[in-house]
């Protein structure tokens, strides 16, 4: 538990107001009193419980939770209603009840008898207070809005969340455990910040990132014993973006944009996603756009190794998923088999994406129990794909890149049995502003899509479930312009 602990206010050396002094307090053992017994007090039970206090409850009634913490001696308990002597022999109170004037009471009765008071959500009562915590414990971060705006508080620590790798307790835990022979090993304080340095953001981090703790602890042991070089090593995160909308990147993601030196980045990736990476990273764009430049293969990969052996954090950026259509495999089958450290970080595929901003379900236990995702960028392609088991029913395909090849997907598709009157949702900018939802029926796709000048990037579901576009729809906009009746299912139209 950590808390800004003051009397009135401070200032600092710019003799700027600084109405709190902050405190990370240790409870271990320590009495605490929690006067309450409802849902408030046994958060803040819960937190103090987790810090190691000995915790007494006070109050004349106790919540389900708080009541089996009693039964299990969790927690120590005083039965009705407050009294001064509850306070002897504590260190510090939480005042949670629904009284102001109890809770006024607790407090002054605490102050006077030089107790810490926290009265939750009444910051004038209270002598400190109770900051939004980060935990990545032993490391724990603390934000505090000096009692004023505790919801503006939260805000700031979900962002910082999102910041801070699960990981770093772990690797401060395992720092901590051979702190002595780290130091001893580097006596030199310029050498042993570059070893925490590596620590930080070399292999052993890596490891534990991966839930692989024996093979990190091995690796910091190699490095004491100069087994391996300690020097900053290279390494190369292939990173789905997702399909377009800032706000679907993964935590992961995040992070890794932050640390990265260098960003290998896909044509489709937007200038919104870039501006969330790390600002003096290095961008190289390595686009691979239908029917424009085209940066081959070959050249991706010796670019990703030039960097990661130079010693940069290199990040490959994707749209979707690395390993959709995106040739993520092949990546990282090459990384590996030239050493380097490497990491793949999952992205929201368009097929999920696109159906799912759409009103698409991709099944439906009524009318669709798979669901294949198939690539059509060219003609080459298209003669790879089994069109017998895609012309079949009771499935949704998902079709990636196929708008140059609508013709030919929709002539194969007939010729092989799909009935002409099957749904399909043509999804154009998926999860962008600019998004384009075209409905119709299969018989009718291509001339559809060249009437309403569909373009790149967009994805093609086809199938039953397509229909609950209609009713269920709800981002950009939705297009039906059918000769044909484009109807919703029985089951799907009463779901929509």
């Amino acid at each position: 538990m950590g808390g800004g602990l003051a009397w009135g206010t401070y200032l600092d050396s710019r003799n700027r107001v600084m109405p709190l002094y902050p405190l990370f307090a240790d409870l271990r053992g320590r009495h605490v009193l929690v006067v309450g017994g409802g849902d408030v007090a046994a958060r803040k039970t819960a937190m103090l419980l987790r810090a190691g206090a000995s915790v007494t409850i006070g109050a004349p009634v106790l919540v389900p939770e708080l009541r089996e913490w009693v039964q299990q001696a969790r927690i120590a308990y005083r039965a009705g209603t407050y009294q001064s002597d509850w306070l002897d022999g504590v260190w510090l109170v939480i005042a949670a009840t629904r009284s102001r004037p109890l809770n006024a009471r607790i407090a002054a009765e605490g102050h006077a008898r030089q107790r810490w008071v926290n009265v939750v959500d009444d910051a004038e009562l209270s002598s400190f207070q109770v900051p939004a915590l980060i935990d990545r414990s032993p490391l724990l971060v603390a934000v505090s809005s000096s009692g004023i705006a505790p919801m503006l508080a939260r805000r700031v620590r979900e962002r910082i969340e999102g910041l801070l790798d699960p990981a770093f307790g772990s690797l401060l835990q395992l720092a901590q455990r051979y702190r002595a022979r780290i130091r001893a090993r580097y006596t030199n304080l310029a050498q042993r910040r570059r070893f925490y340095d590596w620590l930080h953001d070399g292999p052993v981090h890596a490891r534990l990132r991966a839930t692989q703790p024996t093979q990190a602890e091995q690796q910091l042991l190699a490095a004491l014993d100069d087994r391996v070089s300690f020097r900053t090593q290279g390494s190369v995160a292939l990173v789905g973006a997702g399909p377009g909308d800032p706000g679907l990147l993964t935590l992961r993601a995040l992070r890794v944009l932050n640390e990265a030196d260098v960003i290998l980045h896909d044509a489709l990736i937007s200038d919104a996603i870039l501006d969330l990476a790390r600002r003096d990273a290095v961008r190289i764009a390595v686009g691979k756009r239908g029917g424009g430049e085209h940066t081959p293969q070959e050249m991706i990969h010796a670019l990703l190794l030039e960097h990661a052996r130079a010693g940069q954090r290199v990040v490959r950026l994707k749209g979707g998923d690395p390993f959709v259509f995106g040739r993520g495999g092949e990546e990282l089958a090459f990384l590996r088999a030239n050493g380097v450290a490497c990491e793949v970080v999952p992205g929201i595929t368009a097929a999920l994406a696109c159906a799912a901003y759409s009103g698409v379900p991709l099944t439906h236990r009524d009318h669709a129990q798979s669901v294949r995702l198939v690539t059509a960028h060219c003609r080459q392609s298209l003669d790879t794909l089994d069109w017998q088991e895609l012309a079949r029913e009771r499935q949704t395909l998902a079709i990636y890149m196929g708008v140059g090849q609508l013709d030919e997907l929709t002539r194969r598709l007939l010729a092989h049995g799909r009935a002409a009157d099957t749904p399909f949702a043509l999804i154009e900018n998926g999860s962008l502003p600019q998004q384009r939802t075209l409905g119709g029926t299969l018989g009718d796709l291509p001339a559809l899509a060249a009437r309403h000048a569909v373009r790149a990037p967009a994805l093609l579901i086809l199938g039953e479930v397509a229909a609950a576009a209609q009713a269920s729809h709800w981002y950009g906009e939705w297009i039906v312009d059918s000769p044909h009746r484009f109807s919703t299912p029985g089951t799907l139209a009463d779901a929509a």
